[in-house]
């Protein structure tokens, strides 16, 4: 089950569980749609992988079901990302 983890990593935008801008790679690293587009041109900085929209838990389902609810808030630090965001920004998420 997805975490629906609460803010952006990057910029620490809110993303609650009913955000439409809301990105996550296949490690559930999330982003705001602002960051992904403009900033890591779909290239998560932690794995290389691309993003997808995150989907939105009904709000019945999080009563059983709630989100997390410890931000993870780890600015990318553009340095060490400029590497892999110029190896990867190219190529197809299917095709790293």
């Amino acid at each position: 089950m997805l975490a629906i983890r609460p803010s952006c990593e990057n910029c620490n935008k809110a993303l609650p569980a009913n955000a439409v801008d809301a990105m996550i790679c296949s490690y559930e690293c999330t982003f705001c749609a602002d960051c992904v587009e403009t900033i890591l041109l779909n290239v998560c900085p932690n794995c290389g992988g691309g993003f997808e929209k995150r989907p939105v838990r009904p709000k019945e389902k999080l009563v059983k079901n709630p989100v997390q609810q410890k931000a993870v808030y780890r600015p990318v630090d553009k340095f060490k990302f400029e590497p892999l965001q110029t190896l990867w920004k190219d190529i197809a998420p299917e095709e790293r």
